[in-house]
């Protein structure tokens, strides 16, 4: 009795000629079809052994070169997002800080947030988490097919700052302005001064109602006429930035004292006031 052929993976079908694949991996390149020219006898070996009908075959091959472009851009866009960090929301520990509504953050990941245009401000004291909160949720609109853009609040005074200087404030402007949603992370860990608070002013007047954003700041509201040095200025800012605003308020313990309070080195500090307040 004959033995029974087998065909190897990595040879061509049976029912596809040398001529016919070469033609077949021709044409993917020119459309730039990467992904299935490179699985391009594998897909043919896989449709003829399933006797796939022509529509599952196509709809096998497109689902694999969509999958890979998406996986690519998500790439690209994180990248040019700027993160200190890449934290997906999936592990942020809602346990460790019970104050933070998982279902809201559930909703604020889903990006309607976007779609309305509305800003997301996170406040709370050192090391509780805004900023693994605002990445996440950076992450979850780059997913949704958004341009996203991190900075921090001394960086983006300190470059806004020397365009003012370089007389190319407007190029600048237009930099953080572009992106869909812009994060501004650490409010209020150092001073602004004047000439930076009026810098800082004018962004916000230009996203105002266009851009949404996500801060983070370990300062209320109330204390923000101190950190932008001007009470006017931060009720200005404050003004456009709430009109349409969700606020996370996170009252809890540091991330980097999490050991510290399980070896009872450190107390709590729960029920200590926390930032909000109006100004």
């Amino acid at each position: 009795m004959a033995a029974k052929a087998h065909t190897r993976l990595d040879a061509p079908s049976p029912m596809t000629s040398p001529a016919q694949l070469e033609r077949l991996a021709e044409h993917l390149r020119k459309l730039r079809l990467l992904k299935s020219g490179e699985r391009l006898e594998a897909l043919l070996q896989h449709a003829a052994s399933q006797e796939l009908p022509y529509a599952d075959f196509l709809e096998q091959v497109l689902g694999e070169e969509v999958a890979a472009k998406t996986t690519k851009n998500i790439a690209m866009r994180t990248a040019m997002a700027r993160f200190p960090f890449v934290k997906p929301l999936e592990t942020f520990d809602f346990a460790y800080q019970p104050s933070v509504d998982r279902k809201q953050v559930t909703e604020l990941a889903s990006c309607h947030f976007i779609e309305h245009g509305d800003n997301v401000i996170v406040l709370g004291p050192p090391g509780v988490g805004k900023t693994h909160l605002a990445v996440s949720l950076g992450l979850k609109a780059i997913e949704a097919g958004y341009r996203v853009l991190f900075t921090s609040a001394a960086h983006l005074i300190a470059t806004l700052t020397k365009a003012h200087g370089d007389g190319r404030l407007d190029e600048k402007l237009k930099l953080y302005t572009t992106p869909r949603l812009l994060i501004i992370d650490e409010i209020g860990y150092l001073p602004i001064d004047r000439q930076g608070a009026n810098l800082f002013f004018q962004l916000i007047s230009r996203r105002y109602e266009r851009g949404p954003m996500i801060l983070t700041s370990n300062q209320s509201f109330g204390a923000w006429g101190e950190v932008f040095g001007d009470r006017v200025i931060a009720t200005a800012i404050l003004d456009r930035l709430l009109h349409h605003a969700v606020t996370l308020n996170i009252r809890g313990n540091s991330y980097r004292l999490k050991e510290k309070l399980k070896a009872g080195l450190v107390r709590s500090h729960d029920n200590e006031t926390q930032p909000g307040g109006e100004i």
